[in-house]
């Protein structure tokens, strides 16, 4: 198979699959110098835009063409243009699989147990119950249905349930921050999780797209899809349960885990003999890591970041990133991604960008305001939205607690909380005001889209001081680098506390928890992964490293 790259498509030639298909297939024929009979196939393996020129903004694709033989695509690599050489490989596909079922002197006498549904925990799961080992994948929230039902009800009583939320339920705090799948690290697994997600329900385009996304809308469905795998293939999933207590033996193993189940009328608590347990509980699970330090488990800080969300017209966004081609059907909704280093050290960036979206109630805490972002598939809203950020390294907190960042964390929602009136209204200011230090009393052409509606003020109090200084100086600097961004108009909101893990759950190269055999810390609430592919890829490879084990 050859694969071409650095293949400019038109717009209006780019707006469907088969569009896309076929500018690949003309152009194969134009670079191979070969007939239209010699293409057996042409798989669409790369799309992005590029909009560096805005007069001339394109798509830009790689495609994976099969010819007659293999001798054929060797022969047309000896006659290709100087030009092209660089532009055209061989290259050889080797597909990446789910393990095939254990035998049956591997399988251990007790099942391994998964905590958390997030996407570290489904893909480890998944993993798990693909090689025949029947785990139980437990989580604290809700299954999809329930958990929307819990979110609404929030929305019009602001009563939060702080089992299921944003942060809590099936498919984690994920299924509602957009779907984002475009990541900076890389695996061999990568392939495997976005097929599995397009089985599962997910758009066929994240396959190919540089930047996929699958929706906050779409998601619920997929992530129940893939519980009903894990299901079929021998697993169990039990919803509304948590984990309260680690048991461990002389050596320092895992020896047993404690289980708190919502029934009817009451909390029933089970405990269970484990030796294998993966423990993907997320960023928000603050009793797990309590649990954790209680109970003797190498915890450490780690740097994680807090700031804002900004929130600017989508249009404007349009237009700054795609000139006079904004619109196109082929274009979509713009995203974004900036950093700004500046003269203090620190550097301001954003995160989980939203385009067309809208900031999400993403408390799970009793008075506490937390923000995130979110949209659907579509991205047709109004407002384009974006976590604000500046990290805090372990240098800026006192003393030596590992979870000493949690507490800056939960301290930074209960001032939002307080500052917004005590109802889970969320403080929020315009930028220009912002940016000249006074507090704000209403808003301008850009309405503000959390849900349980804002309180005008002043944001200063809400966060640290050198957060708050970065986000002063780093605003204007990413204005120059993205026109209109720095726009007095645009609203910021206030507290975006939860974009990762302050704590690290110290692991080994083979994934086990620093003397503590049979458990194996997984995804971004342990400290390792930073977004849905990343956190999948990990679960991937916990559950791979716990099957090495049994082997």
């Amino acid at each position: 198979m050859l694969e071409i790259s650095q293949i400019p498509i038109a717009l209006d030639d780019a707006i469907t699959e088969q569009s896309l298909l076929d500018a690949c297939r003309e152009a194969a024929q134009r670079t191979l110098r070969c007939k239209a009979s010699d293409i057996t196939s042409v798989q669409l393996h790369k799309t992005s835009v590029d909009a560096r020129k805005k007069r001339n903004v394109h798509v830009v694709a790689s495609a994976r063409i099969a010819l007659r033989t293999p001798g054929l695509e060797r022969s047309v690599l000896t006659r290709l243009s100087k030009r092209d050489t660089a532009r055209v490989q061989l290259v050889e596909e080797e597909p990446v699989c789910f393990p095939s079922p254990l035998p049956a002197a591997c399988l251990p006498k007790r099942r391994p147990v998964v905590v958390g549904a997030g996407c570290a925990g489904l893909f480890a799961a998944l993993t798990l119950a693909e090689a025949g080992l029947a785990p139980l994948l437990i989580e604290r929230g809700d299954d999809a249905a329930r958990r929307k039902h819990a979110i609404d009800r929030f929305h019009r009583t602001r009563q939060l349930d702080t089992q299921s939320n944003i942060q809590f339920g099936l498919g984690g705090a994920g299924t509602y921050s957009d779907g984002k799948l475009n990541t900076g690290t890389k695996s061999l697994s990568h392939r495997l999780i976005l097929q599995t997600l397009v089985d599962a329900g997910a758009p066929r385009e994240i396959l190919w797209d540089a930047k996929p996304h699958i929706g906050s809308d779409i998601l619920p469905d997929v992530v129940t899809h893939i519980v009903e795998r894990i299901v079929e293939l021998g697993g169990e999933v039990r919803f509304r349960c948590r984990l309260t207590d680690i048991e461990r033996d002389t050596t320092g193993a895992v020896s047993a885990v404690t289980l708190a189940r919502e029934g009817a009328n009451a909390v029933e608590e089970e405990r269970l003999p484990v030796t294998h347990l993966v423990l993907a509980c997320g960023h928000s699970a603050r009793d797990v890591f309590a649990l954790l330090q209680r109970r003797n488990f190498a915890l450490e800080r780690k740097t994680f970041a807090m700031g804002v969300r900004i929130e600017h017209l989508q249009r404007d966004i349009d237009r700054a990133q795609y000139g006079e081609a904004a619109g196109h059907p082929a274009l979509g909704a713009a995203p974004y991604k900036l950093v700004a280093h500046l003269p203090n050290g620190r550097n301001l960036f954003t995160f989980c960008m939203c385009p067309g979206g809208e900031v999400v109630a993403a408390a799970s805490e009793e008075g506490g305001v937390v923000v995130n972002g979110a949209s659907l598939h579509a991205r047709a809203g109004r407002n384009a939205n974006a976590a604000l950020l500046v990290n805090i390294t372990p240098a800026d907190l006192p003393g030596n607690d590992p979870l000493t960042g949690v507490e800056l964390q939960r301290s930074c929602e209960k001032a939002a909380f307080e500052l917004a009136g005590g109802d889970y209204r969320a403080p929020a200011q315009l930028v220009g005001d912002f940016l000249d230090n006074r507090p704000s009393t209403g808003s301008g052409r850009i309405e503000p889209t959390y849900p349980l509606g804002v309180a005008w003020t002043k944001l200063d109090s809400v966060l640290p001081p050198h957060v708050i200084e970065t986000l002063r100086a780093g605003i204007p600097a990413l204005g120059k680098k993205l026109r209109g961004y720095d726009d007095p108009e645009a609203v910021l909101t206030g507290v975006e506390s939860r974009s990762s893990s302050p704590v690290t759950v110290v692991r080994d190269r083979t994934c086990h928890a620093l003397g503590a055999q049979g458990l194996y810390p997984c995804g971004e609430g342990a400290g390792y992964a930073g977004g849905i592919m990343s956190a999948a890829a990990d679960g991937i490879r916990c559950a791979q490293s716990l099957i090495d084990d049994l082997r």
